[in-house]
């Protein structure tokens, strides 16, 4: 039965994903006015994140900025189904990178850990290998949480690995790495770390859109562990369908950093990133489900 949903799901995905970007753009202004209008998909936590976030912002401010959110949403579903048959040289106009040069220095010599967010369409990241030149003796991949629906898993996995990106399960990564070391490749490892964590993987608590907020601290742990040069990706979009990052860099030596202290860094870079253009941030995530006093409490009843 998996079978047959994943190759429904792929017959569909792969027609649809054949249309021009052009034509789909129309589909997603359509669907815009259903999805915000009609079921009003995640609007009560949409509008409470943003009035937490900015409470600096009037009503009219945070309107503006949620209904840029839920436009940028419905291009971002359009463009991810798109980024199923699109061609290298498609996605290198559209995605474009600065700083590739430098980088492509760094990885003849050292691993890389990539600090991003969901921000902007970061499903299109995956083609920075066509970008970097680090040979055989370099994996490029990403970190990923196993969907729970065996079908989309596989669909994504596809997706995100179709420019030579791979993709490493999240609790299997530490072991995948140390295999990169021992068979004497580089590497450079993206980590999406703006997700809230549960309460058995909370280490550390930052402010963060003016809330107190806990960050998955991995990507910190892996880069200290392997003494990787830790870079942050800081992306925008320049126009509808068209993106460019830049590599920021944070540390070429991790190790000399106290613990959380670059995951704190990386929230202060991301807080920048999305206070610039904040409709591109998803804020349909409940991000702030788990609670500082709550956290408190729970460590309170340990003690």
């Amino acid at each position: 039965m998996k079978t047959v949903l994943y190759y429904l799901f792929f017959f569909f995905w792969f027609m649809v994903s054949l249309l021009p970007l052009r034509l789909l753009y129309i589909f997603s202004d359509i669907l815009y006015f259903p999805l915000y209008y009609g079921v009003r998909y995640r609007r009560r936590i949409v509008r409470k994140n943003l009035i937490e976030a900015f409470p600096e912002k009037g009503q009219a401010e945070i309107l503006q900025i949620e209904k840029g959110f839920y436009r940028y949403f419905c291009d971002y579903m359009v463009e991810t189904v798109k980024l199923f048959t699109m061609s290298e040289r498609q996605v290198r106009k559209r995605m474009t990178f600065g700083g590739v040069e430098k980088i492509n220095e760094i990885i003849k010599e050292r691993d890389c850990v990539l600090y991003m967010g969901h921000y902007c369409n970061w499903e299109w990241v995956v083609s920075l290998p066509l970008h970097l030149s680090g040979g055989d003796d370099f994996v490029i991949g990403q970190i990923y949480h196993k969907l729970e629906n065996a079908a989309f898993d596989k669909l994504f996995q596809r997706m995100r690995s179709r420019f030579y990106a791979i993709n490493i399960e999240m609790f299997v990564a530490l072991r995948q790495l140390v295999r990169f070391k021992q068979q004497k490749k580089h590497f450079m490892i993206g980590f999406i770390s703006d997700q809230s964590p549960n309460w058995n993987f909370i280490n550390m608590w930052t402010d963060f859109l003016n809330h107190k907020s806990s960050f998955f601290v991995g990507a910190e742990s892996i880069s200290k562990l392997t003494n990787a040069v830790v870079l942050y990706l800081d992306i925008k979009c320049v126009k509808r369908g068209y993106y460019h990052a830049e590599f920021i860099p944070m540390t070429e030596c991790p190790k000399s950093f106290p613990d959380y202290d670059i995951t704190v860094d990386y929230a202060r870079r991301l807080e920048q990133t999305i206070r610039r253009a904040p409709q591109y941030w998803l804020w349909s995530h409940n991000r702030w489900k788990r609670t500082y006093e709550e956290f408190l409490r729970r460590k309170a009843q340990k003690e």
